[in-house]
């Protein structure tokens, strides 16, 4: 039997730091302080020094963090917020039940975040920028085109500059799904500096689900923001929409951070940007050990990126056929994601896009995420590299 490679190990993350993870729980017996409090508030001023945010606000989950973002931002009911097909369904879903209508722009072919001359070319020929008022109105519906929703995906931020120039010019709100991407940083030539996801736009999300970079023992999420009054409208939210307690200033959620999982977080926090550096330690040999392979293309990372590595994802044409036989050789592999959102049954009422999203298709077809996560031995990834060969080489 081959040696065995899970897709991810947190079990092993976990053990090095159980006594610290215990003395979580032993806090949360000895206060009975369970939602909100010290530790919430601890951890949401250290997620906020890490990003480089004025604010973080946790949240119950990474859904209920774009959710709220978009909301407080102002988001209504017929608005249209533009994002990408190719990501997790909970970036649609939050823009939906913020009450607006998602669009979809393609993706860059090499990096499968938002294209920036497709979403500029969607503006320049289907809207109209209203000088007099500063709207943006699609023409084709009439609905008022209100913010971007760029993803920072597999852990590497979107080509933030040409998406923030065009959310200016258009008068747009900008809303990071910053939900696999911890650490990760941008280099602005508009600015001259590196940025950090969760600081680029009005407001960014963040999931703190398990498999994260930064993952809770449950669901988990935050909002970063510099701006106060999003800040503030989020901690309504969150809590049934109460400024204080029993005083509902709007019809609000049940979306608060538990403080068991904040107290974990926070310790777990202190250790991202080492684990961080791992992934990246793993993907750069990963990449030499599958570069000379025909067939297979490995991620690539832009001079103004320095992706954390949430899933290092390769492409192939023979995607379909290399997973099971992965599997076969004690592989564990996934599939981020194997449709694109306008292809899922769930969106089935769009309108129909006609092949004009033919790089998130693709995309969807192709792509393999490998195992890899802290803690991954030499001989676990040679193990996968010296299969992919085999595969590619024999077939």
């Amino acid at each position: 039997m081959s040696e065995h490679v899970p897709f991810t190990d947190l079990s092993a993350q976990h053990r090095e730091m159980e006594e610290e993870l215990v003395s979580v729980f032993r806090n949360a017996l000895a206060t009975s302080q369970f939602i909100g409090g010290p530790m919430v508030e601890a951890f949401e001023q250290d997620f906020a020094a890490f990003c480089g945010s004025r604010y973080a606000v946790g949240v119950g989950s990474g859904t209920d963090a774009l959710r709220f973002a978009l909301i407080a931002a102002g988001i209504k009911q017929g608005d249209l917020v533009l994002t990408v097909p190719y990501t997790f369904i909970a970036t649609t879903e939050a823009i939906s039940q913020a009450g607006a209508a998602a669009e979809f722009i393609d993706i860059d072919e090499r990096t499968y975040t938002m294209n920036v001359e497709r979403l500029c070319g969607f503006l320049e020929r289907e809207c109209s920028f209203e000088t007099a008022t500063g709207t943006t109105i699609h023409r084709p519906t009439g609905r008022r085109v209100r913010a971007i929703v760029p993803v920072h995906l597999y852990g590497q931020t979107a080509a933030m500059d040409g998406i923030s120039e065009l959310a200016e010019r258009y008068g747009l709100t900008i809303i990071e799904d910053a939900c696999q991407a911890h650490g990760a940083d941008y280099f602005s030539t508009r600015k001259n500096r590196w940025e950090r996801a969760g600081t680029m736009g009005n407001a960014a999300a963040f999931s703190f689900y398990p498999g994260k970079n930064l993952g809770a023992m449950g669901e988990a999420g935050a909002v970063t923001t510099n701006d106060e009054n999003i800040a503030a409208k989020v901690r309504a939210l969150r809590d049934h929409g109460q400024g204080r307690k029993n005083y509902h200033e709007v019809e609000g959620y049940n979306g608060r951070l538990d403080a068991i999982q904040a107290g974990i977080l926070k310790i777990k926090l202190r250790r991202l940007a080492s684990w961080n550096g791992e992934r990246r330690r793993l993907a750069h040999q990963y990449n030499e050990m599958l570069s000379s392979i025909t067939g297979v293309a490995t991620p690539y990372e832009p001079e103004w990126s320095r992706s954390v590595y949430h899933l290092y994802v390769i492409r192939t044409k023979r995607r379909d056929a290399l997973q099971p036989f992965l599997a076969e050789r004690n592989i564990a592999t996934g599939l981020h994601y194997p449709l694109a959102l306008h292809e899922q049954k769930a969106y089935r009422n769009l309108k129909s896009y006609n092949g004009s999203l033919p790089v998130s298709e693709r995309a969807a077809r192709e792509l393999l995420s490998l195992p890899l996560f802290p803690g991954m031995t030499a001989g676990q990834q040679q193990h996968v590299a010296d299969s992919i060969r085999e595969f590619m080489s024999s077939r």
